[in-house]
């Protein structure tokens, strides 16, 4: 790893997102700009950056064939004009069943192809008084291995929102210097358990966390936490913005990482 890789810096676009696509990617188009202009290498989308819908099955309306369709042509667009990597948040691709989509983040490389593909495998269901969510019924869950891909940081392991409530999925990344996580996470649980997770993950995993989200009153009325953040190894939250559309930015530190390691050898210690 040279110099500058062992200094990474990163972006989290936070977004408040609408019914229409089109004006949703003219404002991503302006984010990551804005992060690619502070010197983010690596930039991250959050969960249903490109639509989000009066109904849950807007996004069937909405789902592109892989591999073909606006959204995915302006996500390979972006990575190529700025020389970045991408984490494209998630947009609704077409699955065997017809009322359902997969829920996918794609990883672009600074080329613009493809170097990973995720489909949300943890989906959200939630009921508590007039509050509910139930994913399951226009999501078909994905199958795929670890998502993990080599960054010139090192690997990056990568989940999906509801995936963060499931510390096993990730210890399954294996050994990752970097976790990025898209998400919506709902006003209700967002305030009392983002943060929470994010920093367990952080810390029990020692690796830094990039979290980009949806923060704000959307147009259906719904409600996301926000608090796009980014936190280092130890714990420490290193940038976060409460609410509203913006950009947490920071730069990974290898010497950090490698400190915390060697101080606190717990990954070394593991007996299962």
């Amino acid at each position: 790893m040279n110099e500058e890789d062992r200094r990474f810096a990163v972006a989290a676009v936070q977004m408040v997102s609408g019914f229409a696509v089109e004006a949703n990617l003219e404002r991503a188009d302006a984010l990551i700009a804005r992060a690619a202009a502070g010197g983010a290498r690596l930039v991250a989308l959050p969960e249903y950056f490109c639509l989000m819908g009066r109904r849950d099955t807007d996004k069937i309306d909405a789902a592109e064939r892989p591999g073909r369709g606006p959204i995915q042509e302006f996500l390979a667009a972006q990575a190529r004009r700025h020389g970045i990597w991408l984490l494209g948040g998630t947009l609704p691709l077409q699955s065997p069943d017809a009322g359902r989509i997969y829920n996918a983040c794609l990883v672009f490389g600074p080329d613009g192809e493809v170097c990973m593909r995720y489909d949300k495998i943890h989906l959200f269901g939630f009921r508590r008084e007039a509050e509910s969510y139930d994913e399951s019924a226009t999501i078909r869950p994905g199958e795929n291995a670890p998502p993990v891909f080599e960054s010139p940081f090192g690997r990056v392991g990568l989940g999906i929102c509801y995936d963060l409530r499931f510390p096993e999925f990730f210890r399954a990344q294996g050994d990752v210097r970097l976790m990025v996580l898209p998400a919506a996470f709902t006003y209700t649980t967002g305030s009392v358990h983002w943060e929470v997770l994010l920093r367990a993950r952080a810390i029990e995993n020692q690796c830094y966390v990039l979290a980009s989200a949806q923060g704000g009153k959307h147009e259906s009325g719904r409600r996301t936490w926000g608090h796009s953040m980014l936190i280092d190894p130890w714990g420490e939250i290193l940038e976060c913005l409460p609410e509203g559309e913006g950009v947490v930015a920071g730069v990974l530190e290898a010497r950090r990482l490698e400190q915390v390691r060697e101080s606190l050898p717990a990954l070394r210690h593991r007996v299962m």
